[in-house]
């Protein structure tokens, strides 16, 4: 039994990174807003099913204009991700300002029923659009990078099966590596990421230090909204098809992700991300096997969120972040 699941790591290892490059960036945007508003965005991934949606619409009108032909397919998979970030970044500024702000001294229980709202109205909108285009609300974009590459993993041990990939693995895996270090770069080392960091430890004292708090919410609005868009796009490029209620499965996901690495932890949801790909993939291909016969690859979610429950019995705070302590 061992040897078997030994061998299938090399494809185990391809897929779920692939998965949780996609969990890591949707839970960075669960964390950011935690971590200044200690608000649960409930509405954020259907943010990310928005920006798939909007990505896809953008790529049939490029495909149908002859841009497949004229550009190639990394220029033309560049210029929809940028323009579904600003688009969904520009979505989730809008719901800040006209659902959350508003909200913003309420009791915590009425912002997050808010953003279940929220969530419903956008998977609805998206629908009735995307019904009144297409006359179905399951839509399959056009195809980019599928050619297939094969890695040799038995010619560094003969334990290993060989494994292969699509090019759109390499494409959104790497895209996913530089918008997570491109937002701990800005989180960390530029003026915007300091005055972000400030509001998240001390709103009221940031306002006073002549901090625009509301101006540091919106942006942290944009670029959460902004990177779960962008994700959207790689995951439709990923998979094909998409549907409306994608976001409320890998939005779970993602926000379970958050709360693994260490919800307000930008590195944390990072690494949460990652590790829940991995095991969700580990368990898809072993849990047969493991369990001899008695549990399939759908129950592949079970494993992986006992796990996480076994991990926070033992670290609530999640494997990055740092206990709360409380001043009395």
């Amino acid at each position: 039994m061992l040897n078997e699941m030994i061998q299938t790591i090399p494809q185990v290892l391809i897929d779920g990174l692939t998965l949780g490059a996609v969990y890591a960036v949707i839970a960075l945007g669960y964390t950011m807003v935690y971590g200044i508003l200690e608000l649960i965005n409930f509405a954020h991934g259907e943010i990310f099913m928005t920006g798939a949606f909007i990505g896809t619409a953008i790529l049939i009108v490029l495909t149908g204009i002859g841009w497949v032909s004229a550009v190639p397919a990394i220029v033309m998979l560049i210029t929809v991700l940028l323009l579904t970030a600003i688009l969904t970044g520009l979505i989730g500024m809008g719901i800040e300002r006209v659902a959350y702000r508003p909200l913003r001294k309420a009791p915590r229980l009425i912002p997050l029923i808010t953003a279940i709202g929220i969530s419903f109205l956008l998977q609805d909108i998206v629908r009735f659009i995307a019904e009144l285009k297409k006359g179905n609300f399951i839509v399959t974009g056009p195809s980019l990078f599928t050619n297939q590459l094969s890695i040799k993993a038995s010619s560094i041990s003969s334990i290993f099966n060989d494994a292969s990939i699509k090019t759109s693995f390499v494409i959104v895996l790497v895209t996913a590596v530089i918008m997570m270090i491109g937002l701990d770069f800005f989180v960390n080392r530029t003026k915007w990421g300091m005055a972000m960091r400030a509001v998240a430890q001390d709103r009221e004292t940031a306002s006073l230090m002549s901090i625009n708090v509301n101006k540091v919410i919106s942006i942290t609005f944009f670029i959460g909204s902004a990177l779960g868009g962008a994700t959207g796009v790689l995951f439709a490029v990923q998979y094909g098809t998409i549907d409306p209620y994608i976001g409320f499965i890998l939005g779970l996901k993602a926000f379970t992700a958050a709360v693994l690495g260490g919800i307000g932890n930008i590195r944390g949801a990072m690494l949460g991300g990652l590790l829940l790909g991995v095991m969700e993939m580990f368990a898809s291909a072993n849990l047969t096997l493991l369990t001899g016969g008695i549990f399939g690859a759908e129950y592949k979610d079970v494993f992986a969120f006992a796990i996480l429950i076994i991990v926070l019995l033992f670290k609530p705070e999640g494997l990055l972040g740092k206990p709360q302590l409380e001043k009395v």
